[in-house]
This record gives structure tokens, C-alpha cells and sequence, in this order.
């Protein structure tokens, strides 16, 4: 885990799930993912939009042209947990298509403008978005 990721991590985890910086107010989840090639168990921190019972996530990458690690790793891996708050839930990660999709990004972008600039650089067809389910 990069430092800055770790930092986070233990921020999220000494106060509940709030952390100062640029995740100051917005939602924000610790997604463990084990690796689809090693099997390492990773935690990432991760912005998400509520979904019903479950959370949505992004693999924006900044806007980078390659999907994030933990996407990969939960595609070979979709049943995993999250720490929400003070609660760690057990989820299922399936990726939204067709109006669950554009629902869910579109509120996304509006919500928080720097995802839509995230889609004008990436080279990818689209940002693929994740629903965890609660299992």
C-alpha cells in the first residue's frame, strides 16, 4: 500500500470513517480486494455513492487510461468487504450496465464535477462503475 493510502487508512480508522484532505466530507469507503494474480489482500480507500442497500464505486484512475488494480482484482474476486464508518459489511462487487449505469455515473459527475473531467482524459470507452451488494 502506497504511504499516502496508508495514511488514510488509519485516519479512516481512528475516526469512524471521516478524514480531513481532499476526502473531507465526501463519502468514503475501505475497499479490501484480494489480488487476482498473487491473492495478496489489499485495502484501498475509495469515494462510492449510496445505492439502495449497497455503495457504488469508480475505477476513474484519476482519469488515467488504465483501470485500477482493485478492478481487476474484483472481477477475479467479486465477493469481498468494505469498512464503512465504523462497520466493516460483507459485499458482493458486480459492474452496473445500460440506465443503472448512466443513473448512477451521471449523479456522479454531478455531484462531484472533477469525475466528468476524469472522463474527458481517459482514452477508455467509459469508467467502468462497480455496485457492491450487502451479502
Amino acid at each position: 500500500m502506497s504511504e499516502w493510502n496508508r495514511q488514510i487508512v488509519e485516519e479512516f480508522r481512528a475516526n469512524d470513517g471521516r478524514v480531513g484532505g481532499p476526502f473531507e466530507g465526501r463519502p468514503l469507503l475501505l475497499l479490501h480486494h484480494r489480488g487476482a494474480r498473487t491473492g495478496t489482500l489489499r485495502v484501498t480507500p475509495l469515494m462510492y455513492q449510496a445505492v439502495g442497500a449497497g455503495y457504488a464505486i469508480f475505477a476513474s484512475k484519476g482519469g488515467a487510461d488504465t483501470n485500477p488494480d482493485w478492478y481487476h482484482n474484483l472481477l477475479a474476486h467479486p465477493e469481498t468487504e468494505v469498512e464503512v464508518g465504523s462497520e466493516t459489511v460483507s459485499v458482493t462487487a458486480r459492474l452496473a450496465a445500460g440506465s443503472e449505469y448512466d443513473t448512477i455515473w451521471t449523479r456522479q459527475k454531478s455531484d462531484y464535477p472533477f469525475f466528468a473531467e476524469y472522463e474527458q482524459q481517459t482514452r477508455r470507452d467509459h469508467i467502468p462503475v462497480l455496485v457492491l451488494e450487502p451479502r
